[in-house]
């Protein structure tokens, strides 16, 4: 891989859901902010 090409990678990132609900995952972001997720979508309960 080539060196200085690549961002950062968090191992670490923290997803937060409108309804509140938070999980962490790994991104090249610090933290992502959504507005449906497994906890909330009506698919999933």
């Amino acid at each position: 891989m080539k060196a200085k090409i690549h961002p950062k990678y968090y191992t670490n990132c923290k997803v937060t859901c409108a309804c509140g609900n938070t999980f962490t995952t790994g991104s090249v972001l610090p933290e992502i902010k959504v507005d449906i997720c497994s906890a909330c979508h009506p698919f999933f309960t």
